[in-house]
């Protein structure tokens, strides 16, 4: 199971990776695992500004829709418009082309609440 050292988690198994005042977001390796296969991403919220913990769009696999919670508060500046026609992204690289938004985060303390790669390893019983 692949989860970087350099990236900030979830409980609800979204990882940030930050870069100035931008938060790039997707899921997991264990949560596409956890999904299977992903058929549709479903993300509508490009240019709204939205708390931590808000839904910011939806995950599809074969037998289960997941809903996708913003890590942190802010504003979503970009959508990954590949995985419009390509989901599987999410299962292929999940840290690099499977990335789901960016986000212009509000409030750089709310970093300290998420889980580092350790926590995030103990969290899923790694």
């Amino acid at each position: 199971m692949n989860i970087p050292e350099e990236l900030k988690y979830t409980e609800d198994h979204e990882w940030v990776k930050v870069e100035g005042d931008v938060a790039t977001v997707g899921v997991t390796d264990f949560a596409q695992g956890e999904l299977g296969d992903i058929v549709y991403v479903e993300i509508e919220t490009e240019g709204e500004t939205l708390d931590a913990n808000e839904v910011f769009g939806t995950v599809e696999a074969v037998k289960t829709v997941s809903d996708l919670f913003m890590p942190l508060s802010g504003e979503i500046i970009e959508v990954n418009a590949e995985l419009e026609d390509a989901p599987e992204g999410v299962n292929e690289n999940p840290y690099e082309g499977g990335w789901m938004i960016k986000i212009k985060m509000s409030d750089t303390s709310e970093l300290e609440g998420l889980l580092d790669a350790a926590a995030y390893r103990g969290h899923i019983g790694q």
